[in-house]
């Protein structure tokens, strides 16, 4: 006589709790700076997901501060370039988000300076007409309001976007 039993596992997925000490969250961090430049907020925010306690956060930034694996101006420097060249981000963009990541002020112009000026107008005016010719409205009124506020939204210094609007739209 043969019998068949039939065991039915159920997988449950278990919340982990992982219990840093500072050795190991030093090593997870400089893991996660060495990946891409980060800032502080963004250190901070990562330790207090891990359940990080406050001492052991104020040692870990600290290492990471003094072996380099975090610095402000060169992530505000990196920050501003790929956003320029990449998403085709405006000075007041860039600023804005800057600002909202705490960096200072000092290192937000520093990080301006690595967008070079010609290749800035040369971008604005590219995005402004590709924009201006992808915007299928015949009201012109309208179509002056959708690519101001396509410009804008983006960053683009407002006396630029509506000089080109009034080159642009008629």
């Amino acid at each position: 006589m043969v019998f068949y039993i039939n065991l039915t596992f159920t997988l449950k997925k278990w919340n982990k709790i992982m219990i840093y000490n500072v050795e190991l969250a030093i090593k997870k961090m400089e893991g996660f700076c060495g990946y891409q430049e980060r800032c502080i907020q963004e250190v901070d925010f990562k330790l207090n997901s891990m359940k990080i306690d406050i001492g052991i956060k104020e040692k870990v930034i600290r290492h990471l501060l003094e072996n380099d694996f975090l610095n402000e101006e060169r992530f505000a420097k990196a920050f501003c370039r790929g956003k320029f060249r990449i998403k085709k981000w405006g000075r007041q963009r860039i600023i804005r988000e800057l600002k909202g990541k705490n960096i200072s002020k000092h290192n937000i112009i520093l990080a301006l300076q690595e967008i070079n000026e010609v290749e800035y107008y040369k971008t604005f005016n590219d995005l402004a007409k590709k924009r201006f010719l992808e915007i299928k409205e015949n009201n012109t009124l309208k179509k002056r309001k959708k690519l101001a506020d396509y410009l804008i939204y983006r960053g683009w210094e407002s006396d630029l976007v509506y000089k080109k609007i009034m080159e642009l739209v008629p």
